[in-house]
């Protein structure tokens, strides 16, 4: 296979997927999550949220989100899963 052929067979995966509503993210979020911004902070402020938002969301602490945003803390398990749910994002997208 050459690698025109690949790059093709590549876009139409791609394009099958998105027709499928799988979500795609601008250009700035990927730029940020490179950059080694906090994947929280990103998606949140990608979504219009405030932190008193996603924490009521997520159910968990406005200062708790502060700190994980922050880097003070990590996030149980728990909290990563309820703020993924909340951003509408996958688990792995926050770790």
């Amino acid at each position: 296979m050459t690698e025109d052929e690949k790059d093709t067979r590549d876009a139409n995966a791609a394009k099958a997927r998105i027709a499928a509503g799988e979500e795609t993210w601008p250009g700035e979020i990927v730029s940020a999550l490179v950059a080694g911004e906090n994947p929280v902070k990103v998606f949140r402020k990608h979504r219009g949220m405030t932190m008193a938002e996603l924490a009521a969301a997520a159910n968990i602490s406005q200062p708790y989100v502060s700190e994980i945003e922050n880097g003070k803390k990590s996030g149980s398990i728990d909290a990563m899963k309820a703020i993924a749910v909340a951003l509408n994002v996958d688990l792995d997208d926050l770790v």
